[in-house]
């Protein structure tokens, strides 16, 4: 569900989202998500400052009277107290934290020093709260091909091309939903239209040009709605598929080689990324490109060691096999 996030804030705030989504590029998601940060921080703003009623209701809060005035007496221990406040009343983790600092540090960096509407930027120095680092759950190969050894059904074609891509291109959800039919080209390469409509190029190897070809054979051709006839991929009422149907069948095959629990759309593309740096030797910064990353510091987190390269890297030392325990050191 869309939320009306121009409609719900002030005229400062609007101003903001629209440079961060025509400016900048950001997809309405993404803006999206500092709308509902900055709305629950100048919620608490209020809140403690005596704005509104101590019981009136949190989500209750309107913000659209804050105004630059408010905005300007913030001070970085309000930011602290903030955090707190989230932590212990509204039990947001530290990912969901460190997510609210990055919106509150963007907003006050637009109005300090891209707009000049404040003199000095008081977040200037919050940082993130620490986040563990986990390693991206992923398939391993075996897997990989269970799961596409799973696929069946009248959609079968479609079904297996959509994993098939995943697997092998490590595209986002919404990327794949969005290929159209001419952005197969004739040079075996698809064009990919990311996060903030940036377009990449990436190559087909020879099961994903097998996979379309077959699909491709089956794929709807009457009564495809109109909008939708530029689609890769139709859904069964012969139109552009949607994320929920993607999800919806990616979760029956994972279900299906009982890998339900914890695994998602996302997954596969941690298993792309992971099976092409583990076991294809992909450069990083090659990675970077495929996977449509604006940093490299993104990619690395595929970079972390099997046990069996961890295993491999250790017996690679010249002294594995030197066994000297054994000598008569009296001799």
């Amino acid at each position: 569900m869309r939320i009306d996030y121009m409609e719900q804030s002030p005229m400062i705030l609007r101003e903001y989202f629209g440079y961060m989504e025509t400016i900048k590029g950001k997809s309405v998601r993404t803006v999206e998500g500092y709308f509902i940060d900055l709305r629950s921080f100048f919620r608490y703003i209020k809140l403690s400052r005596g704005l509104v009623d101590k019981d009136t209701e949190f989500n209750k809060i309107s913000i659209l009277d804050v105004d630059l005035d408010l905005i300007e007496s913030v001070r970085l221990s309000d930011v602290f107290e903030f955090m707190n406040y989230v932590a212990s009343v509204r039990g947001n983790n530290n990912n969901t934290r460190s997510r609210k600092c990055s919106s509150i540090r963007s907003f006050y960096h637009y109005l300090s020093s891209i707009t000049g509407q404040i003199k000095q930027n008081p977040v200037l120095e919050l940082g993130n709260p620490k986040t563990p680092k986990r390693l991206p759950k992923h398939l391993d190969l075996q897997q990989s091909i269970d799961l596409l050894d799973a696929v069946d059904g009248p959609f079968k074609e479609r079904d297996y091309c959509i994993l098939t891509l995943f697997l092998n291109c490590g595209m986002r959800l919404s990327e794949l939903v969005g290929i159209n039919y001419g952005d197969i080209r004739s040079d075996n390469t698809l064009i990919i239209t990311g996060k903030g409509n940036k377009q990449r190029v990436v190559y087909l190897n020879e099961a994903c040009l097998n996979a379309i070809e077959a699909y491709k054979r089956v794929r709807p051709v009457n009564g495809i709605i109109y909008e939708d006839r530029n689609a890769l991929f139709i859904s069964r009422n012969r139109r552009r598929i949607s994320p929920k149907t993607v999800q919806w069948l990616v979760k029956k095959y994972l279900k299906e080689i009982n890998l339900d629990e914890g695994y998602s759309v996302h997954k596969l593309r941690h298993t792309a990324a992971t099976l092409m740096y583990q076991q294809g030797g992909v450069d990083t910064r090659v990675l970077k490109d495929i996977l449509g990353h604006e940093n490299l510091g993104t990619t690395e987190i595929y970079t972390h060691l099997s046990n069996d390269q961890i295993k491999n890297a250790i017996n690679a030392n010249p002294l594995a096999r030197v066994d000297r325990s054994k000598k008569d050191k009296h001799n």
